[in-house]
């Protein structure tokens, strides 16, 4: 689907108060994040996705997956409270502890290429 054809169907369910535009939609597309989209109440999957970065104070309340993603580091702020999946990513290398702060009280799988 082309992105203009779902720009205009985010912004016709939003213009209905009957959904929100993803997360990820709006931080590719550079519109506003509000303090709701930063707090993912399950799981934010982004398995073998195109993003390149997540926005800054991102709040997961279940996993994290970037497996595969082109995401290289990850933002100022963010919390995983459940598992976080950086298996085959161009992730810079973090300190355990570095990871540790993030991922509470949860579990870190990965393998750096």
């Amino acid at each position: 689907m082309k992105k203009e054809t779902l720009k205009r169907i985010f912004e016709f369910l939003e213009a209905k108060e009957e959904h929100n535009a993803p997360l990820i939609w709006k931080h590719m597309n550079n519109i506003p994040l509000t303090e709701e989209d930063l707090n993912v109440k399950g799981d934010l999957n982004l398995y073998k996705s195109n993003i390149t970065s997540l926005p800054e104070g991102l709040n997961v309340g279940r996993d994290l997956d970037i497996f595969g993603s082109k995401i290289t580091s990850l933002p100022k702020g963010l919390k995983v409270h459940r598992g976080l999946q950086i298996f085959g990513t161009e992730l810079k290398k973090y300190t355990d502890e570095e990871l540790r702060e993030m991922v509470k009280p949860g579990f870190i799988g990965r393998i750096f290429r």
